[in-house]
């Protein structure tokens, strides 16, 4: 993927904890991982592409400046998202309301996207041959990781496994599931869309989109805001992909997972909603003080 949405990954993850709740497994220390995470995404965007000496303080400085606006502009936006979640837990909830939820949240992790293009383009312009052999590298590594823990397994294991990690995040934010809800997970699972075989093929294809770009800017010397727009409209592309197969088979998932969400909220007790208003309160407490310190 281009530099820039590489280097928003950690910090989308830990948003998206902020904001998903039940779709999310929750962490325990939101506030330290938040404050933390320039240096974390550092080094791990250092596993990628291995920044030289030059490269390093100012990746280090892009990353504080990130989280800087993050915190001042787009924090205030998630608290009014998790208010809103409020307002909801406490009721039976329509597939529409939840999507409207997922909406929203897509369109605050563009939004750290596209912060964060044009410095990611000054950096992308500036990476190497040997750098874009080491990403490459990490590509080949990753997919190699991914191809044992889901493509060798067999249909049965493949829903075993996202099953355990269903319970593991609803009984995180709503408390231990009756038998009857595991069913319902259980049924969830064995009727999704979800192809990890197609996964595989549309991030194979992402990363030889990013590959070619970035070493396109290598050999051409791209000036970096005609790099920044080639990067934007590869974000947007992920974002919204053109008409085609891999777009409906996104609709339909995003569908799926407002359904599913739904469906299992609305078969959840009145102490396991109270559970899940309390962990929602606990993450707007932790995203307010965070938004306190400036």
């Amino acid at each position: 993927m281009p530099f820039s949405l590489i280097r928003c990954a950690k910090l989308a993850r830990i948003i998206g904890v902020l904001v998903l709740g039940a779709a999310l497994a929750a962490c325990s220390a939101v506030k330290l991982a938040y404050n933390n995470l320039p240096e974390v995404s550092y080094w791990w965007l250092d596993g990628y592409v291995d920044f030289d000496g030059t490269q390093t303080p100012r990746v280090r400085d892009e990353l504080d400046q990130l989280l800087a606006w993050h915190r001042q502009n787009e924090l205030p936006k998630i608290l009014g998202l998790l208010r809103k979640a409020q307002t909801l837990a406490p009721g039976d909830v329509t597939a529409a309301q939840t999507c409207d939820m997922v909406n929203e949240i897509r369109t605050r992790l563009l939004a750290l996207a596209e912060r964060a293009e044009q410095a990611g383009a000054e950096v992308a312009v500036s990476l190497t041959e040997s750098q874009l052999q080491q990403l490459e590298r990490k590509y080949t590594r990753i997919n190699a990781d991914y191809r044992k823990d889901w493509l060798e397994r067999s249909v049965e294991k493949q829903h075993e496994k996202r099953y355990e990690k269903f319970v593991e995040r609803s009984e995180d934010f709503y408390g231990r599931l009756d038998a009857e809800q595991r069913d319902l997970l259980r049924q969830q699972v064995a009727r999704s869309v979800f192809d990890p075989q197609e996964l595989d093929a549309e991030r194979k294809r992402r990363q030889r989109e990013a590959l070619t770009l970035l070493r396109r800017f290598n050999a051409q010397k791209t000036p970096p805001a005609e790099a920044q727009a080639a990067i934007h409209a590869y974000v947007l592309r992920i974002a919204d992909p053109p008409p085609g197969p891999w777009r409906d088979r996104q609709q339909a998932l995003q569908q799926e997972a407002c359904h599913d969400i739904a469906e299992f909220h609305n078969q959840t007790s009145a102490a396991q909603r109270d559970k899940a208003m309390r962990r929602l309160q606990s993450y707007e407490n932790d995203v307010r003080d965070l938004a306190a310190s400036q």
